[in-house]
């Protein structure tokens, strides 16, 4: 490696040209970054205090990896961003220059001849820059002074624009700009591939630039290492495809997400978003993909980046499927993807018919649902759809996915149809995040001619007005104020209307009779209302049982015979014993730890609705999902096993011990010992700490 520090427009104009290899990113520098080089530049130029202003490094392999030319081309590996930009600010400045030279150097014709085109060349050597696949044609066109191509690249146009405008409010005052440009300084890092690893530096670079991509990463990495011919055709057959499917800006903004959700299917582990590249190369690594078959695995990941495309980002042909996607779009349930991957890869690949594939979607979507309306935690969702192609017999697709749905335990359960119920008629709808989802999806249930409820708006029946009209008081009757408190927001009381400026807060007669009001709402969710004689606690109440019937049918839970989903119940050959506290002596009615139990049982089981107690023969459990706390009763005190790595506890009276590794009854690695009352809230909240881990699984949360 050789680095040394030079003038970066004497580095264009000594530099036979620059080529970006196929496997880097492509232009990607927003307005912010120039605005912030276009100041640096002018402040340069403005002050002669100032004698040199660092924009950072250009890192290039000399000789080896390219036959582009005979000019003995500089491939490089870190800075196309920076002399990307620095050539669209040329040429704009150029197309403002005449023959008269503000500083020295700087013409129209020697701007160009020097540091952006190669006169006595044809074809690509003409060019001292060329960049990859749109941005290469993009800006080309503009140094020939031609017209972008129908295809052009969205960043090099904008950016090209904002350093023209930039340009003229100059006016005539052009030579602060010249005198900045001559001012710029880089280190020019040159690389011999026989003696460096292009690889390993570029993943150490810390420059100036726009921080790589987990994506940006991945691909060169996959790409860098093969011979020039391998990295053309992999990158035109399977690369650009995938960069094309993104679009120019989804693909730096959704492929880490995409790349995240793939690994999580393929190893069953959640990396962090952060570090996708690391877990990627770890996968490719524990495959032998990368020196064994490198094609195989790009292909795989072509593949299945076709189907988030699909899903993800509006691509699907199919109306259904494509409706499907959005409904869980819209539900936003990005970990979902992972088992979504999955389900779309054996539909792709014919294992999964299309039929059963839309209705796996739909179960997918009434899960999310369900548990959203029945408020319970989203932080089990992720491991839950990272695991579950596991339970999956693709023999009986369909069916397999239906019991693994009812067999999920505790707070990864499929709400039934009378949890859902009750919460869909009492909880508040109106503030529920993703509101017109809902709405959406009730008014267009069975509907073949969909209705836009982007075209209404949320009607309140009885008014949100906190000084209702007397009106309305009378209405509601003597207890009207308990009324408007608790049924405001039910989904009793909300609609949908084209006519809420009108209705305003006017009794309900008056809504349901005038023109345009209920009688007349062709809206399905409107109907009944224009039949009701008065909108009083009883007509909500009655109203909100009835969408709750109609959202059964529209958020369906998986439906199983019983000896077909015993079928899928793990068998043990053998029925476990039953004990009960009568098998523990030290908790006999007369022992002292009896009565501490006692106090203490009831309160674990209020930690949450789902906390379940098994008492087992040598201690007694208390679960969510699985064990949180087991509890050993002994003669003078109670020995508290918290399911939890003993590092992640909080407990600053020290009141618990590490017992990772020791024997013991009971699991987890943290001993808690209680033998008075006076400490039972202090260790509930070491027992909270144990259940919150669980229900999180550890994991980032659901979005």
């Amino acid at each position: 490696m050789k680095a040394t520090e030079t003038s970066l427009l004497q580095f264009f104009r000594k530099s036979p040209q620059f080529v970006i290899p196929i496997y880097q990113r492509t232009y990607s520098w927003h307005r912010d970054e120039c605005l912030q080089l276009w100041r640096d530049i002018l402040r340069a130029g403005r002050d002669d205090a100032v004698k040199a202003h660092f924009v950072g490094s250009v890192v290039y392999v000399e000789q080896g990896l390219s036959q582009v030319s005979n000019q003995s081309p500089l491939l490089v590996i870190d800075g196309q961003q920076r002399l990307t930009t620095v050539s669209l600010l040329l040429e704009a400045l150029a197309r403002h220059l005449g023959s008269d030279e503000p500083v020295p150097g700087f013409s129209a014709r020697k701007v160009r001849n020097y540091f952006l085109l190669n006169p006595e060349e044809d074809g690509d050597k003409a060019f001292k820059l060329l960049l990859t696949q749109t941005d290469k044609d993009s800006l080309t066109a503009l140094v020939q002074q031609q017209n972008l191509p129908a295809d052009h690249s969205v960043r090099i146009k904008q950016n090209f624009e904002f350093f023209s405008e930039q340009v003229k409010g100059l006016g005539d005052d052009l030579a602060p700009l010249c005198q900045g440009l001559s001012k710029l300084v880089i280190v020019d890092v040159s690389l011999n591939r026989d003696q460096d690893n292009p690889q390993l530096i570029f993943e150490s670079m810390n420059s100036t630039g726009r921080e790589l991509s987990q994506a940006d990463l991945i691909r060169n990495y996959v790409l860098m290492g093969l011979e020039p011919k391998h990295q053309e055709e992999l990158y035109k057959r399977h690369w650009r495809p995938m960069e094309l499917g993104f679009g120019q800006e989804g693909y730096g903004a959704h492929f880490d997400s995409f790349m995240r959700h793939y690994l999580t299917l393929k190893t069953g582990e959640i990396p962090k978003i952060r570090s996708v590249y690391d877990a990627f190369k770890a996968y490719a690594r524990r495959n032998d993909a990368i020196t064994d078959d490198v094609d195989s695995l790009v292909a795989d990941v072509h593949a299945y980046a076709g189907y988030y495309c699909a899903m993800a980002l509006k691509r699907e042909t199919d109306k259904e499927l494509g409706e499907a996607f959005a409904d869980l779009r819209d539900l936003r349930v990005d970990v979902a993807y992972p088992l979504l991957l999955e389900l779309y890869h054996d539909y792709a690949t014919e294992l999964l018919s299309r039929d059963d594939f839309l209705k796996a979607l739909r179960l997918i979507e009434s899960y999310v649902f369900r548990r959203a309306i029945c408020a319970i935690p989203t932080n089990s969702l992720n491991k839950t759809f990272a695991t579950f192609g596991r339970s999956l017999k693709k023999d009986r697709y369909l069916e397999s996915l239906q019991a693994a749905f009812l067999s999920l335990p505790s707070y990864r359960r499929f709400p039934n149809d009378d949890e859902f119920m009750r919460e869909f008629t009492t909880r508040d709808m109106y503030n529920l995040p993703r509101r017109s989802y809902w709405l959406r999806r009730l008014e267009n249930h069975g509907r073949k001619e969909r209705v836009f409820v982007d075209e209404y708006t949320v009607e309140h029946i009885m008014p949100q007005n906190a000084n209702l009209p007397a009106d309305w008081r009378q209405e509601l009757g003597p207890d009207w104020e308990r009324v408007h408190a608790t049924k405001l927001h039910n989904v009793g009381n909300l609609t949908l209307t084209g006519y809420n400026s009108e209705y305003s807060d006017r009794p309900f007669t008056e809504k349901r009779d005038m023109p345009g009001g209920f009688r007349e709402s062709p809206l399905r969710l409107n109907q009944g209302l224009g039949m009701a004689e008065r909108w009083d606690e009883a007509a909500i109440d009655a109203r909100a049982n009835r969408l709750a019937e109609l959202a059964t049918a529209v958020w369906t839970p998986p439906a199983l015979e019983d000896e077909i989903l015993a079928a899928y119940s793990p068998r043990n050959g053998t029925t476990a014993p039953h004990y009960s506290l009568d098998d523990h002596p030290n908790l006999a009615a007369d022992r002292p730890m009896r009565a501490l139990f006692d106090t203490l049982r009831p309160q674990l089981l209020a930690l949450d609705p789902n906390i379940t107690e098994e008492i087992l023969k040598l201690y007694i459990a208390y679960k969510a999902e699985t064990n949180v706390v087991d509890i050993v009763p002994q003669a003078g005190r109670l020995r508290l096993s918290l399911n939890m790595p003993f590092p992640e506890l909080w407990d600053p009276k020290g009141m618990a011990r590490d017992i990772t590794n020791l024997g013991r009854w009971g699991n987890g690695d943290v001993e808690v010992g209680l033998s008075h009352e006076d400490d039972i809230p202090y260790v509930l909240g070491l027992v909270r700490q144990s259940l919150e881990r669980q229900i999180g699984n550890g994991s980032e949360p659901a979005a």
